[in-house]
Protein backbone atom coordinates (compact mmCIF):
# COMPACT_ATOMS: atom_id res chain seq x y z
CA UNK A 1 0.00 0.00 0.00
CA UNK A 2 0.83 3.48 -0.82
CA UNK A 3 1.79 5.81 2.09
CA UNK A 4 -0.89 8.26 3.44
CA UNK A 5 1.50 10.92 1.92
CA UNK A 6 1.42 9.74 -1.84
CA UNK A 7 -2.46 9.48 -1.05
CA UNK A 8 -2.95 12.97 -0.53
CA UNK A 9 -0.42 14.21 -3.32
CA UNK A 10 -2.59 12.01 -6.07
CA UNK A 11 -6.04 13.95 -4.78
CA UNK A 12 -4.50 16.55 -5.03
CA UNK A 13 -2.87 16.72 -8.25
CA UNK A 14 -5.93 14.53 -10.16
CA UNK A 15 -8.46 17.14 -8.91
CA UNK A 16 -6.10 20.23 -9.82
CA UNK A 17 -6.52 18.24 -13.43
CA UNK A 18 -10.53 18.15 -13.35
CA UNK A 19 -10.53 22.13 -12.19
CA UNK A 20 -7.80 23.07 -15.04
CA UNK A 21 -10.16 20.94 -17.57
CA UNK A 22 -13.04 22.84 -16.25
CA UNK A 23 -11.64 26.41 -16.55
CA UNK A 24 -10.22 25.44 -20.06
CA UNK A 25 -13.69 24.40 -20.92
CA UNK A 26 -15.05 28.18 -19.47
CA UNK A 27 -12.38 29.44 -22.06
CA UNK A 28 -12.47 27.16 -25.34
CA UNK A 29 -16.09 27.37 -25.24
CA UNK A 30 -17.54 31.10 -24.53
CA UNK A 31 -20.88 29.99 -25.39
CA UNK A 32 -21.83 27.24 -23.19
CA UNK A 33 -23.26 28.27 -19.73
CA UNK A 34 -20.90 29.15 -17.18
CA UNK A 35 -22.78 28.91 -14.57
CA UNK A 36 -23.21 24.70 -14.80
CA UNK A 37 -19.14 24.50 -15.53
CA UNK A 38 -18.61 26.60 -12.08
CA UNK A 39 -21.05 23.95 -10.60
CA UNK A 40 -19.31 21.19 -11.97
CA UNK A 41 -16.03 23.23 -9.86
CA UNK A 42 -17.54 23.23 -6.93
CA UNK A 43 -18.41 19.80 -6.80
CA UNK A 44 -15.14 18.87 -7.83
CA UNK A 45 -13.68 21.36 -4.68
CA UNK A 46 -16.36 20.10 -1.81
CA UNK A 47 -15.24 16.32 -3.13
CA UNK A 48 -11.74 17.50 -2.56
CA UNK A 49 -11.75 18.67 0.98
CA UNK A 50 -14.12 15.56 1.64
CA UNK A 51 -11.19 13.55 0.55
CA UNK A 52 -8.85 15.61 2.44
CA UNK A 53 -10.88 15.27 5.68
CA UNK A 54 -11.40 11.14 5.20
CA UNK A 55 -7.63 10.65 4.68
CA UNK A 56 -6.37 12.48 7.49
CA UNK A 57 -9.24 11.03 9.86
CA UNK A 58 -8.83 7.15 9.16
CA UNK A 59 -11.33 5.22 10.99
CA UNK A 60 -9.47 1.66 12.31
CA UNK A 61 -6.16 2.82 12.24
CA UNK A 62 -5.03 -0.49 14.75
CA UNK A 63 -6.49 -2.70 12.01
CA UNK A 64 -4.47 -2.99 8.98
CA UNK A 65 -7.35 -4.92 7.19
CA UNK A 66 -10.20 -2.06 8.33
CA UNK A 67 -7.41 0.70 7.07
CA UNK A 68 -6.55 -0.75 3.62
CA UNK A 69 -10.55 -1.21 2.92
CA UNK A 70 -11.10 1.87 4.33
CA UNK A 71 -8.40 3.44 1.80
CA UNK A 72 -9.62 1.17 -0.96
CA UNK A 73 -13.17 3.16 -0.64
CA UNK A 74 -11.55 6.35 -0.86
CA UNK A 75 -9.27 5.66 -3.84
CA UNK A 76 -12.77 4.54 -5.55
CA UNK A 77 -14.48 7.50 -4.81
CA UNK A 78 -10.97 9.31 -5.70
CA UNK A 79 -11.97 7.87 -9.38
CA UNK A 80 -15.41 8.38 -9.54
CA UNK A 81 -15.20 12.30 -8.33
CA UNK A 82 -12.70 12.52 -11.07
CA UNK A 83 -14.34 10.60 -14.16
CA UNK A 84 -18.13 11.96 -13.30
CA UNK A 85 -17.19 16.05 -13.40
CA UNK A 86 -15.33 15.19 -17.04
CA UNK A 87 -18.39 13.04 -18.11
CA UNK A 88 -20.65 15.77 -17.38
CA UNK A 89 -18.33 18.61 -19.50
CA UNK A 90 -18.39 16.39 -22.39
CA UNK A 91 -22.45 15.87 -22.18
CA UNK A 92 -21.90 20.01 -22.13
CA UNK A 93 -20.02 19.41 -25.11
CA UNK A 94 -22.45 17.03 -27.19
CA UNK A 95 -25.48 19.75 -27.07
CA UNK A 96 -23.62 22.25 -28.87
Amino acid sequence: MASLRSLKKDVDYLLSLVLGECFYFIDSHPEVDKKKVMEIAWKVISGHRELRLRINHIDGKDNPDVMKAYLRKVVDDLYSLANTPLEELSKLIARE
